[in-house]
């Protein structure tokens, strides 16, 4: 049986699976194809907290919906890397090398460690990782036939 395309996601996209703003068609792409099986997700493990953190600061989330959003991510069961190990190393190489906080660097550094592509809609942090072969912009996203 082959194995679906794995991608790594960070917070910016998923985000954009609850509120909708600017690439959230592209970041609802993603995630259906992820839901009906086509591709797999991975992140590291602080995904759901920095997702949880981004949308407690939108006025258009009181505790009820961000407990909803708890939930859905749960459900969605996505497969979160603790960022132990070479991921730690990694993480902390990547932070210094591009000049970026260690929750970003975690993303980019999966998605080495894994050899799999990272897609993002932060534009701020595509221009840091500049060059970098793994850092895709959302609007990139195309599933593998």
């Amino acid at each position: 049986m082959e194995r679906n395309e794995e991608i790594v996601v960070d917070a910016s996209v998923v985000v954009k699976w609850f509120v909708e703003e600017e690439y959230s068609t592209e970041a609802l792409k993603l995630r259906n194809d992820y839901v009906v099986r086509l591709i797999d997700v991975v992140a590291p493990a602080l995904l759901p907290f920095e997702v949880l953190n981004a949308l407690r600061y939108n006025p258009e989330f009181g505790e009820k919906d961000l407990k909803e959003v708890a939930e859905a991510l749960m459900k969605y069961d996505l497969w979160l890397f603790p960022i132990l190990g070479k991921l730690a190393e990694r993480t902390i190489e990547n932070a210094l090398k591009y000049d970026i906080t260690i929750y970003d660097s975690s993303y980019i550094s999966l998605a080495e460690v894994e050899d799999k592509p990272l897609y993002t809609a932060d534009e701020k942090l595509l221009m840091k990782l500049k060059g970098n072969f793994y850092a895709h912009h959302i609007t990139e996203y195309k599933r593998k036939i």
